[in-house]
């Protein structure tokens, strides 16, 4: 095409060029995409004019365009390190993370230049004049208060800016290397100080437990030994008595075996003779005398078991007497173990008193005037008398009434 043969159709050309060069621009900065999280604040001819929220949205070209894009999420901001005084003039470094959220976009577009500055500023201020009102052990301690109090002046400084404060953490407070020292040396005395406690009480509890064991123990074991004596006991006992009844029977079937066969003197001074060697012989005799008129004893005896010498006479028993002597014997024989028993132990009871008695009286001194009566004053030494020889006696069938020249 030649120009310059027709500049009006140049002209136009040019210009429809240019015009559709402007739509196209046009169109592109109507057209606006809002994504989720966001808001875009718009401005006409240079004043707010509304607020986008997340979607498509078309704009008035040339007359509408979107200033600042704005992040609606909660954010967390660290600060580096500031250096804060205690009330006891320790110097302490303290880092601390704000946790913030935009809630009023134009607020925090038009309200406030620079918010993370102001509210990085803000957190130092407010964080001095918390910790000057402390000292280290406070501070170190008391976490939890000064999160609460910084958040509270943060948040109503903010809210006019359109932020929320949501939270302030404080990550570290570090002490000077001196006092980190002298710290640790208290944490190390406080830890021995509990573990010497803690032994201390376990010691004493090991203690009181093993010492209730024992008690325990010794009550159980004393129980068991009561018990023990007093079942023993009850075993001697009630062997005693049955051994009393058995011989109360023994005696009663040879008292009856001896009035029923109408035994005579003879037989019953040989069994008399037979039992002398066992006598003698026994462990637990330590003097045995003879009568001296061993055939006046053998009648004695004959008599007490119904019989003179011949048999007959004024001792003898005949069956119904030896019945009845029989019925009384058997009326004295032991009738109930368990009454016995309660009289068992009541002798036993009684002896032991008896004894005791007898020994509180051997631990005093010989008395003669108490032994008076009790035996003969008789000479002692060569001038002491011969006991009486008894007279010779023919009718006696052993030759004589003393056991010595026998």
């Amino acid at each position: 095409m030649n120009f310059s043969e027709n500049p009006a159709g140049s002209f136009f050309l040019l210009v429809l060029i240019l015009l559709l060069v402007l739509v196209v621009i046009a169109a592109f900065r109507a057209v606006l995409m809002v994504h989720q999280g966001y808001t875009v604040i718009v401005e006409r001819l240079g004043r707010y004019h509304k607020t986008l929220q997340p979607g498509l949205h078309f704009l008035v070209p040339f007359l509408d365009s979107a200033r600042q894009r704005i992040d609606m999420r909660e954010q967390v901001v660290p600060f580096p390190p500031q250096p804060v005084i205690t009330s006891d003039n320790i110097n302490v470094s303290i880092d601390t993370v704000i946790y913030y959220q935009v809630t009023v976009p134009e607020a925090a577009t038009y309200e406030i230049a620079d918010p993370m500055t102001a509210i990085e500023q803000l957190a130092v201020t407010t964080l001095r004049n918390i910790i000057g009102t402390m000292d280290m052990e406070q501070a170190l301690t008391g976490r939890d208060q000064i999160n609460g109090q910084l958040r509270g002046v943060l948040d109503e400084a903010t809210g006019r800016w359109g932020i929320r404060v949501s939270r302030v953490e404080l990550k570290a407070i570090d002490p000077p290397p001196t006092v980190q020292g002298a710290m640790e040396q208290q944490m190390k005395a406080e830890r021995d100080k509990r573990a010497a406690i803690l032994t201390a009480e376990g010691e004493k509890q090991s203690a009181i437990l093993r010492a209730e064991g024992e008690k325990q123990s010794q009550i159980v074991t004393a129980e068991g030994e009561k018990q023990s004596a007093v079942l023993r006991a009850e075993g001697q006992a009630q062997s005693t008595i049955l051994r009393a009844q058995g011989e109360s029977k023994a005696i009663l079937q040879v008292f009856e075996a001896i009035h029923r066969g109408n035994v005579d003197s003879k037989l019953l001074s040989y069994e008399y003779l037979k039992t002398l060697p066992q006598i003698a012989n026994s462990s637990s005799s330590k003097l045995w005398i003879l009568p001296t008129e061993l055939t006046a004893a053998l009648q004695a005896v004959s008599r007490g078991f119904g019989g003179d010498a011949d048999g007959e006479g004024p001792g003898h028993v005949d069956a119904e007497g030896a019945a009845d002597i029989a019925e009384s014997l058997a009326e004295t024989a032991l009738p109930d173990i368990d009454e016995a028993l309660a009289d068992a132990k009541g002798a036993v009871s009684k002896a032991a008193d008896e004894a005791d008695a007898s020994v509180i009286a051997a631990g005093e001194p010989f008395n003669p005037a108490s032994e008076a009566g009790q035996r003969p004053n008789l000479p002692s030494g060569p001038d002491a008398p011969e006991p009486p020889i008894p007279p010779f006696d023919p009718n006696d069938p052993l030759g004589g009434g003393n056991p010595l020249q026998r």
